[in-house]
């Protein structure tokens, strides 16, 4: 019954976790298998979505096999081409996999997840027909990353890559983009990107 009203409320949506950089400046560790709360990124971001989409992937280069044996359900994906070309690369290359027409990306350094993101993403873009992507922004600043895509922005998306062109804000533009608003006064980092603002994220958790 569930998955009848969902699909009411919004078209069929897979969820991409992207957790294919190099985390250079965190030693290289796998952020998505990192505790930054109570809970392991790839469990905390499960948690929170599988029951919004169809099918999780991962796009990932690596540890593949740690994130099956965690959650069996889970596919992945590399990247079309390799180099670490950042996150529009990772969110071109799901067309190459993915079944749904609407993908929702999340950032495996996400420190925090809204309610209703995807109802709230999905209403956005409905907005207006030219967009082909919707994406978050919490206390006023933009999450690019965090964001729900058309199966329709491939050729854009395709076109900013072969030009050399990697920024997901530049690329947006093209794609007509809208924005789901969303507050959370409690929050310090919508992102985990250094050794440093991990090891703040804790204190600052600790101490509010």
């Amino acid at each position: 019954m569930k998955q009848v009203i969902k699909k009411a409320v919004y078209p069929e949506t897979d969820l991409v976790i992207l957790a294919g950089g190099q985390a250079r400046r965190m030693n290289g560790i796998n952020k998505l298998l990192q505790k930054f709360d109570d809970q392991i990124q790839l469990i905390k971001i499960h948690q929170h979505l599988k029951s919004d989409v169809a099918q999780v992937w991962i796009n990932s280069h690596r540890d593949d096999s740690i994130y099956q044996k965690m959650i069996p359900s889970i596919d992945c994906y590399q990247d079309d081409e390799a180099g670490f070309l950042g996150p529009l690369m990772g969110i071109k290359s799901a067309w190459s996999h993915v079944q749904a027409d609407y993908v929702l990306f999340v950032p495996c350094d996400v420190t925090y997840i809204p309610s209703k993101v995807l109802v709230k993403l999905h209403q956005a873009l409905a907005k207006n027909s030219l967009a082909e992507v919707a994406y978050v922004e919490i206390n006023g600043k933009a999450l690019y990353p965090f964001c729900l895509v058309k199966r329709n922005s491939l050729d854009i998306l395709t076109t900013h890559l072969e030009q050399k062109q990697r920024s997901v804000k530049q690329c947006f533009v093209d794609l007509h983009a809208q924005v789901a608003h969303f507050k959370n006064h409690a929050l310090f980092f919508h992102s985990i990107n250094s050794l440093d603002e991990l090891q703040q994220h804790q204190q600052l958790k600790f101490l509010h």
